[in-house]
């Protein structure tokens, strides 16, 4: 494990554990009632200094994550809705835990061991975050995990062979921790019977400034990554991976979302804004936690740093996002109200043989780890 990965207690921290009468615990809930008499659940994490993220077992994913801010204040810093329905109908995938595979398959259609399989074109012409009824609409098994100082709680699917086109009997869980120094870990494992491909992440749409605070074009990214994968005019790789150098694709150092975000680029008029994928800069291990990304807010002074095992960081700024679905407390989120950041393989990779493999061989186990780690600017 990285340096980066350990664990930090700042003297903001420790003030606030001393003033706050906060006790680390997870509540469960009734969230919404579903159709054929499902319901779903959710499962509110919070610690001792406060800060708090609300789960649902519809589609594992992320309601709300609270988070202080220069002041002590506390903000809800992830996009969402109020109820369980506008996530089956409403969504563009708020808070979701994405599979099987996340991100483009071209022509929704890849060859493994000898057979071709045809998955869903929900993304004409390409097959998209895992379908039509993909990981995202599924009602998981919750089970509260840990309710310690720091709480969890774990979700678990079995995909069934053929769900959605994919081969095998895919188990997998996702366990989501959130730590003492506000740091939220999300833990994914997986097997499956027979040989498969799977891409799982983590689709929360963040707004430093909190939910209702307007676009993010003002807050500032830095990728730690030197490549990135160009894409042709529907989201597919061209194969080719390419130097961020003298591009609008340089996030080597700090910069605000929209500094670049209406360049003179292809790819960025096809995609209204940025929605492509980072080649991460390796670290020493194959299993080891990186730092992918660093986002910035100067208004709140609220920082965020992205850890991953994966080898690709996708970020994607909400450039479809309209006022036509109320999100949270009735507001309504337009262009840009947030930035995904989605640490992942790269997309379309079961086409794309020198990219990194996504093949899940039957009784092996896959398993990832992506950290938010939030804390205040220096």
């Amino acid at each position: 494990m990285s340096l980066l990965s350990a664990r930090r207690i700042t003297l903001f921290s420790l003030l606030t554990m001393l003033i706050l009468p906060v006790f680390a615990d997870v509540v469960v809930s009734e969230f919404g009632a579903l159709d054929n008499n499902r319901t779903s659940h959710l499962y509110r994490l919070t610690n001792a200094q406060g800060s708090s993220a609300e789960l649902t077992n519809l589609g594992a994913l992320l309601v709300s994550l609270k988070v202080p801010d220069r002041n002590g204040d506390y903000a809800d810093v992830v996009l969402g809705f109020d109820t369980a329905q506008q996530y089956l109908t409403d969504s563009p995938f708020f808070g979701a835990t994405i599979g099987r595979y996340a991100n483009r398959i071209a022509s929704g259609r890849f060859s493994l061991n000898g057979q071709t399989y045809q998955l869903a074109n929900n993304n004409p012409p390409n097959h998209l975050h895992g379908g039509a009824v993909g990981f995202d609409k599924r009602l998981w098994r919750g089970e509260v995990l840990d309710n310690s100082d720091e709480p969890a709680a774990r979700f678990t699917l079995l995909s069934e062979d053929g769900d959605e086109g994919y081969p095998g009997n895919l188990q997998v869980a996702v366990t989501y921790r959130l730590t003492a120094d506000n740091a939220l870990q999300i833990d994914y494992q997986a097997n499956s019977d027979a040989a498969t491909v799977i891409n799982l992440t983590h689709h929360s749409y963040f707004n430093l400034s909190g939910h209702t605070s307007g676009d993010v074009l003002a807050q500032q990214l830095q990728v730690n990554a030197d490549f990135y994968t160009p894409v042709d005019g529907n989201g597919i790789p061209t194969g080719e991976i390419l130097s961020v150098d003298n591009t609008p694709f340089d996030f080597t150092q700090k910069k605000a979302l929209g500094r670049d975000i209406k360049a003179d680029n292809a790819m960025l008029k096809a995609a209204l804004g940025f929605d492509q994928n980072w080649v991460l800069r390796a670290g020493k291990f194959a299993d080891d936690l990186v730092l992918a990304a660093t986002l910035t807010d100067p208004v709140s002074g609220r920082q965020l740093q992205v850890l991953t095992t994966e080898p690709g960081l996708q970020v994607y700024t909400g450039n479809h996002l309209s006022a036509n679905a109320l999100g949270k407390d009735g507001f309504a989120y337009s262009k840009h109200a947030g930035v995904a950041l989605e640490p992942q393989h790269f997309p379309d990779s079961p086409n794309q043989p020198h990219f990194p493999r996504t093949t899940l061989k039957a009784g092996e186990t896959f398993s990832s780890r992506t950290v938010y780690q939030f804390s205040l600017m220096q």
